[in-house]
C-alpha cells in the first residue's frame, strides 16, 4: 500500500507529459471566416491540456495526504513530487502561454518578421517553478504558509486560459489574451509570484474556527463568488485575490 503515494504522483507527471503532447500535436490552424478572410487561431482540442494539468492538481492534492496517512512519507516521494510538480505546473503551463503568445504576435502586422525571442518570456514560468520547487525541498516545512506563490496555484491560473478562450466568448480576457503585452505581464507577475520569499497562506484548515481562519474564508468566499459571476475567467481575478489576501493577512498566517 505504501506504494500508493508515489504512484499518484506518477500520475501527475504523466498528466503533465499528456498535456504537452496535446499541445506539441495541436498547435495553431488557419481559419476561414465567412467573408473569406483567414486568420491563424488555436483549436479548441488545446482545451485537453487543460484538462489533463487539472486531474494533475486533484493526484497532487492527494497524494502527499495518503503518504501521511499511510505513514509512507520518505525522501524519495518529497522529490519525486517536485520533479512532477516542474513539468506538471511549469513546463506544461510555459507551453500554454507559448501558444498564445504565437496567437498573439500572428495578428501583428510584423508576425512574419517576428524573433522566436519574442517567445521566450512563456519559459518564465516552468524557470521559475523549478526554482521554487528546488527551493522548497531544502527549507524546512511551514505548516501555516508558503513562500511564494505555490507552483500547483500558478499551474492552474495558466490551465484556465483555453477554456476560457473557448468558452467565454467575449470576455475581457479572450481579448487581452491576443495581445501580447498581456502575456508578457502575466509572464512575468506569475513567475516572480513563485519565487518571492513573501509569505502566502496555505489554505489548508487545521481546524475550523473562524479566528484562525478568517484569511481562508474570505479568500475561499471571494474565490466562489468570482467563479459563479466570471466563470473561466475568473482564475486571474481569484489569484490576485489569493496573494492580496495573504499579503493582508501576513502576520496571521505566519
Amino acid at each position: 500500500m505504501k506504494f500508493i503515494p508515489n504512484l499518484l504522483t506518477l500520475l501527475n507527471l504523466l498528466c503533465g507529459c499528456l498535456a504537452i503532447a496535446f499541445l506539441l500535436t495541436e498547435g495553431m490552424v488557419l481559419v476561414s471566416t465567412d467573408q473569406g478572410t483567414l486568420f491563424f487561431d488555436l483549436p479548441a482540442s488545446i482545451g485537453m491540456a487543460s484538462v489533463f494539468i487539472g486531474v494533475a492538481a486533484v493526484l497532487d492534492f492527494f497524494d502527499g495526504r495518503l503518504a501521511r496517512l499511510l505513514k509512507a512519507d520518505s525522501a524519495m516521494g518529497i522529490q519525486l513530487d517536485s520533479l512532477a510538480d516542474v513539468v506538471t505546473f511549469g513546463v506544461a503551463p510555459g507551453m500554454i502561454l507559448f501558444s498564445f503568445f504565437r496567437l498573439g504576435w500572428s495578428t501583428e502586422q510584423t508576425a512574419m518578421d517576428a524573433s522566436v525571442l519574442n517567445l521566450l518570456p512563456a519559459f518564465l514560468i516552468p524557470l521559475a517553478a523549478a526554482w521554487r520547487l528546488a527551493r522548497f525541498n531544502i527549507t524546512p516545512p511551514k505548516l501555516d504558509h508558503f513562500e511564494g506563490v505555490p507552483s500547483p496555484m500558478v499551474g492552474l491560473t495558466v490551465a484556465s486560459f483555453p477554456l476560457a478562450y473557448w468558452m467565454e466568448g467575449r470576455s475581457w480576457l479572450v481579448r487581452w489574451l491576443q495581445e501580447p503585452w498581456f502575456l508578457y505581464l502575466i509572464s512575468f507577475i506569475l513567475s516572480a509570484a513563485m519565487v518571492v520569499r513573501l509569505p502566502m497562506m496555505n489554505i489548508k484548515m487545521h481546524s475550523f474556527g473562524w479566528k484562525e481562519n478568517q484569511a481562508r474564508y474570505l479568500f475561499l468566499g471571494i474565490g466562489v463568488g468570482l467563479t459563479f459571476w466570471m466563470r473561466w475567467s475568473a482564475a486571474l481575478p481569484i489569484f490576485a485575490t489569493y496573494v492580496l489576501v495573504s499579503l493582508f493577512f501576513q502576520k496571521r498566517i505566519r
